[in-house]
């Protein structure tokens, strides 16, 4: 491309922030959670970090991780189905990332995209951002609260209020919930529980 192509390329493309994203977790249906979860455990060194019920259809997960730093690295789900509205719980791929500001700076990208159908979920040690990508793919961006709390939860939260005040809002709903602490405090016991086993 030579130098007056680029400047016409960047003339009619405008750049935009492009916060750095890695994988965070992968969700699986489960036909036999107990089977499927305690393969995870027994053959590739899982750990179960939680486990209950969500919504009122029977559904339930499992959360296993093998690094402290990670809740969970994979949800299983027992009783869900896979058609596409159910990408918030099953069959999305999910991206941890840095800030506030990277969410909403992925938030703005989506619009430019013509996506504008997307959820706003705090699970209390994350702030997500759930929508589907083009083809219908449910995708999840994220970026960790300091609290731990048991999962699963869910509540909601206002990504244009300022950063202290969207924790502020959170810490607020979750201090009473079961296994509320600062994160850095589980991470810190689930690295011993793995360096004891």
């Amino acid at each position: 491309m030579t130098a007056s192509n680029q400047d016409h390329a960047s003339a009619a493309s405008p750049r935009r922030a492009r916060p750095r994203l890695m994988v965070g977790h992968s969700t699986l249906a489960a036909r036999d959670l107990e089977a499927l979860h305690r393969f995870y455990c027994d053959a590739l060194g899982f750990e179960v970090t939680n486990r209950g019920p969500v919504g009122e259809e029977g559904l339930e997960l499992v959360f296993l991780s093998q690094d402290a730093t990670a809740h969970h690295q994979i949800a299983m789900v027992k009783g869900a189905s896979t058609p596409p509205s159910d990408f918030v719980m099953i069959d999305h791929l999910a991206f941890r990332t840095q800030s506030l500001d990277d969410l909403r700076a992925i938030r703005s990208n989506l619009h430019a995209a013509g996506i504008v159908d997307i959820l706003h979920i705090d699970h209390g040690n994350a702030w997500s951002l759930y929508f589907k990508d083009p083809e219908g793919n449910g995708v999840e961006c994220y970026v960790d609260t300091p609290f731990h709390v048991a999962q699963p939860y869910a509540g909601t939260f206002d990504l244009d209020a300022p950063d202290e005040q969207i924790l502020r809002a959170t810490r607020e709903r979750i201090e009473g919930a079961p296994e509320f602490e600062l994160m850095k405090d589980w991470q810190a016991r689930f690295d011993r529980r793995l360096n004891d086993r």
